[in-house]
């Protein structure tokens, strides 16, 4: 292996801890058969979803991203009041103003912190991670705190089949700071959207375009509408020419890889994924049959997962990637330091 790493002007960035938190509450496949027509076995065989975690009601977004930082700061040690930056990727924030991260800020203590939500849909943790390592490469910042957090069950219809039995909630928190002398931490990166295929998948109402009204409310349109053959389609093509141009670029191939920790959408895009990239099976973390689709939180679960299981370790290079509502795309290379 001759790992290639552009050249850098500024300080290198890592993630130094990591939390994750799940809803206690689980809602299996047997349960899903009793609501909408469909059964355990088709739920399977297109998806690897088992179960999926939901959230209680009255409880929102905030509530698993503050827990799930909480555990990523005990990890590390630190104050809440030492963070100096909050990103929190999401595509179900408590409301639409203020921010998500506004909110966690407060629940979490962490005064003296600014932040901002960032909206990418399955891919908006692979953004944010990148936005707040650009924020600590160019010195401006030595702690940021990056949040994956949603709700995705405010906003399903639980009477669709083809869309309630993928997704979860969750949240998973890293923290971002400085790379010590001979770390790598984040080595590269690539991010595309594709405006295109935003009627693909999508959620019609609750913005400018359709506010809410009687009539949108009876119409489901505050629930996700997905053509669930053009979202596979694009899905598996472009997550494999996002990591292969990463991969390429950085002069490695998936055998050099510690792990790969993809976006957990659907089993058979992580393998035909997997197989392109000529990925030994025990290097992907697959943990989609336990969560379903958390959106903005798979990657940090699985990379939680991934550590559980003993198969992401000090010094491995690890590649993420993602493809969402947006489109979306975005892979990145890193040394896992922690």
């Amino acid at each position: 292996m001759s790992l290639t790493v552009r050249p850098q002007t500024s300080r290198r960035a890592k993630i130094s801890a990591l939390g994750t938190y799940v809803p206690p509450r689980v809602l299996t496949n047997a349960d899903l058969e009793k609501m909408v027509d469909t059964n355990d076995t088709w739920i399977v065989e297109r998806t690897g979803i088992r179960e999926r975690h939901i959230l209680e009601k009255g409880q929102a977004t905030s509530d698993m991203a503050v827990e799930a930082a909480k555990q990523c700061l005990a990890e590390r040690g630190i104050d809440p009041t030492e963070v100096e930056a909050i990103i929190v990727a999401t595509v179900t924030p408590d409301m639409l103003f203020p921010a998500t991260a506004c909110l966690v800020q407060d629940k979490l203590g962490a005064k003296g912190a600014w932040g901002f939500d960032l909206s990418a849909a399955c891919s908006g943790f692979v953004y944010a991670l990148q936005t707040g390592v650009k924020l600590v490469e160019s010195g401006a910042h030595s702690k940021v705190l990056v949040i994956g957090a949603d709700t995705m069950s405010s906003i399903l219809d639980y009477t669709d089949r083809a869309t309630c039995i993928l997704f979860g909630d969750g949240a998973g928190a890293v923290l971002i700071e400085p790379a010590a002398e001979g770390e790598l931490g984040m080595i590269d990166f690539l991010h595309e959207i594709d405006g295109s295929g935003g009627c693909s998948l999508y959620m019609p109402a609750g913005g400018s375009l359709n506010p809410p009204s009687a009539e949108t409310v009876a119409t489901k349109m505050h629930y996700v509408h997905q053509d669930g053959q053009a979202v596979y389609k694009y899905a598996v093509r472009k997550m494999a020419e996002a990591t292969e141009k990463v991969l390429t670029r950085c002069g490695i191939t998936g055998t050099d890889l510690g792990c790969f920790i993809p976006h957990q959408a659907n089993k058979r895009i992580i393998l035909s994924t997997a197989e392109r990239l000529g990925m030994p099976l025990d290097r992907v973390i697959i943990n989609i049959d336990r969560y379903g689709n958390t959106t903005a939180a798979t990657i940090p679960l699985a990379m939680q997962t991934a550590r559980e299981e003993g198969r992401l370790k000090k010094n491995d290079l690890v590649l993420i990637a993602s493809v969402g509502a947006g489109f979306t795309t975005g892979a990145a290379l890193l040394r896992w330091e922690i």
